[in-house]
C-alpha cells in the first residue's frame, strides 16, 4: 500500500471516531497507530493537561513507551515537557548527545530501546492542551515533510479532542480532559486484570478490550469498569483475544 493510501486510510478512520459518542481514549488510540505507521516511529504516546495544567499519559503504542512517559513527568524532564511548556516542537533529538539537556530522562529512554525523540504540541492557536511524544529506534533525523505530517496529526488530535465542545469555555475543555484522564487510569487496570488472567501482554490485553468494546457497540471505560469490577464474564473477552503476543504485537 502507498503512502498515499495509508494516508488517506489513516484520515477516513479518524474521521469516522469524530461521531456524537465520542470517545477520546479510543480515538487517541487510532491517532498513536497510525502516526507509528506514517512517520517508521518505534512508538508514539501523548500527554494531556488536566485542568491544573499538569499532564498525563493518554495514549500510547506500547507499554515501553508509556513507562518512559511516565518516568518523563515523574523526573519533570524531557521532551514532552519540553514541549508542552513552550508550545514549540522539540525535533531530532538525538538521545545520546542530550545527556546534558535531559540527564535523567535519556539513560530511560535509551534503556528502552530508544535512539531518537520528538516531541509535537497539540495546540489551537494560542491554547496547548498537551503533546506528542515520537520514539525512534535509530538516530536518523525526521525529514521536513515527515514533521509538517506529524504535526498535521497533532493538530487533528486536537480538533478532535475539542470536538463539539466550547473550545473557549475552559471548564468545558477541563472537565472533558478530566474525564478522559480519569478513563485511562480506569483502562490500565482493566488492561492489567486481562493481561494477568488470560497471561498476555500489557498491549494485547488492550486490542482485546478495544474489539470488544467495539463488537459490542461498548465504550472502552464502560467496558474497563465492568471488568475491574467482576460484572462481566471475561471468558469470551479472552478467547477472541487469540494467542497472546503472537499475532497483534502493537496497539
Amino acid at each position: 500500500m502507498s503512502t498515499e493510501e495509508r494516508l488517506t486510510n489513516a484520515f477516513v478512520e479518524l474521521a469516522d471516531t469524530l461521531v456524537d459518542e465520542f470517545d477520546v481514549i479510543d480515538f487517541l488510540g487510532v491517532l498513536t497507530r497510525h502516526c507509528m505507521d506514517l512517520l517508521g516511529s518505534a512508538a508514539v504516546g501523548i500527554m494531556l493537561a488536566d485542568h491544573h495544567g499538569e499532564l498525563h499519559v493518554a495514549a500510547s503504542t506500547s507499554e515501553q513507551a508509556r513507562m518512559v512517559e511516565l518516568f518523563e513527568l515523574q523526573v519533570n524532564e524531557g521532551p514532552c515537557l519540553d514541549c508542552y511548556q513552550t508550545s514549540q516542537p522539540v525535533v531530532n533529538a538525538h538521545l545520546p548527545s542530550a545527556t546534558d539537556r535531559w540527564p535523567h530522562f535519556v539513560p530511560q529512554a535509551m534503556a528502552a530501546g530508544f535512539q531518537s525523540v520528538h516531541a509535537l504540541p497539540l495546540r489551537l492557536r494560542d491554547e496547548v492542551i498537551g503533546a506528542m511524544n515520537l520514539f525512534g529506534e535509530n538516530a536518523d533525523p525526521l525529514a521536513e515533510d515527515a514533521i509538517r505530517l506529524g504535526q498535521a496529526m497533532a493538530d487533528v488530535a486536537t480538533i478532535g479532542i475539542l470536538h463539539e465542545r466550547a473550545v473557549r469555555r475552559a471548564e468545558v475543555l477541563a472537565e472533558q480532559l478530566q474525564s478522559a484522564l480519569s478513563s485511562r487510569i480506569v483502562i490500565e487496570q482493566a488492561k492489567g486484570v486481562l493481561a494477568e488472567r488470560g497471561g498476555m501482554e500489557m498491549e494485547d490485553a488492550f486490542l482485546a478490550l478495544r474489539a470488544y468494546a467495539r463488537r459490542n457497540r461498548l465504550r472502552l471505560a464502560e467496558l474497563a469498569r465492568q471488568v475491574i469490577e467482576g460484572n462481566l464474564d471475561t471468558g469470551p473477552l479472552l478467547r477472541s483475544a487469540g494467542s497472546p503476543r503472537h499475532s497483534s504485537g502493537r496497539r
